[in-house]
């Protein structure tokens, strides 16, 4: 008779503020946005891509962001989320698990995420390799992500031993 297939899941946040350089670009669930502004960040503050990371690292039990692309990490200075979501995946299946799905909350109140969330599910489940789903939400103008300080994002991801 076979083990069953006992799933893992991992929960993560993730929180950046907005730049005060108003000419780093915006780069959310590995898209780029224009006309907004970036987030500041070790990398390129990708908050939904960070985030997708640390729920993976959680789940599969072996560290979290910091752990593997820390400020003490400068190869990772700059890094795109797309560079360290396709980093997480394969350090997920190193250690021996599949990715069954990611959910990603991103909270703010720009950009207005609606129109391109089709766009950033479809590429960020291309990356991982499993479904990806990616929401957006508003506090009502609360606190710093309802000032216009900065976004968060909240996500669960599924894995289970390969």
């Amino acid at each position: 008779m076979s083990q069953p297939i006992i799933p893992r899941i991992g929960i993560a946040t993730d929180v950046h503020a907005f730049d005060t350089d108003l000419d780093r670009p915006l780069m959310l669930a590995c898209l780029h946005w224009p006309g907004e502004i970036g987030l500041v960040g070790h990398s390129d503050a990708d908050v939904a891509a960070h985030v997708a990371c640390d729920a993976l690292f959680s789940a599969a039990g072996i560290g979290d962001l910091g752990t593997h692309f820390g400020t003490g990490r400068p190869e990772f200075d700059g890094a795109s989320g797309e560079r360290l979501l396709r980093e997480a995946v394969r350090l997920t299946a190193e250690a021996g698990y599949t990715i069954g799905n990611i959910a990603i909350q991103i909270i703010g109140q720009k950009p207005r995420f609606g129109a391109r969330a089709a766009e950033a599910c479809q590429v960020m489940s291309d990356i991982v390799g499993a479904p990806v789903a990616v929401s957006a939400t508003t506090t009502d103008h609360l606190g710093f992500t309802g000032r216009n300080e900065g976004l968060a994002a909240i996500a669960t991801a599924l894995v289970y031993s390969s």
